[in-house]
């Protein structure tokens, strides 16, 4: 398997981070522990993506099945997505705003502003043509 999921908890946040690749074969392990998050309790998930090297549109599905689970229970969901850089994240945030669905999601540069109850969450960067 081309993933690895590290689960911390930080009260009163769950965060699961992921480095490897995000796709067909690795989706439902990360559903499968954002599910068991919830069904042990803990409504409120961190998704450390910055070391996810590849996703493709299953691992878009499994990030926005996650945001859906989490407001059913009234929970939060918060994203780690450096902005920049071939290895940290940036491809997962590049496929996000290609497929338009970069806005639904609160991203943060990394650990600590995501954990912050005061940080705001970083705006969409418009792509350059």
């Amino acid at each position: 398997m081309t993933i690895r999921v590290d689960e911390d908890e930080q009260n009163p946040w769950t965060v699961l981070r992921i480095s490897g690749e995000l796709d067909l074969v690795t989706s439902p392990l990360i559903r499968r522990r954002v599910h068991d998050a919830v069904a042990g309790g803990r409504h409120d998930v961190v998704l450390d993506l910055s070391e996810v090297r590849f996703c493709d549109s299953s691992g878009v599905g499994v990030l926005v099945a996650a945001r859906r689970l989490m407001r059913s229970c009234g929970g939060r969901l918060r994203l780690i997505l450096p902005a920049r850089g071939a290895e940290d994240g940036a491809h997962v945030n590049r496929v996000l705003a290609a497929l338009g669905v970069r806005r639904l999601f609160e991203v943060y540069e990394d650990l600590p502003a995501a954990l912050d109850e005061t940080a705001a969450p970083l705006r969409p960067v418009a792509r350059a043509s």
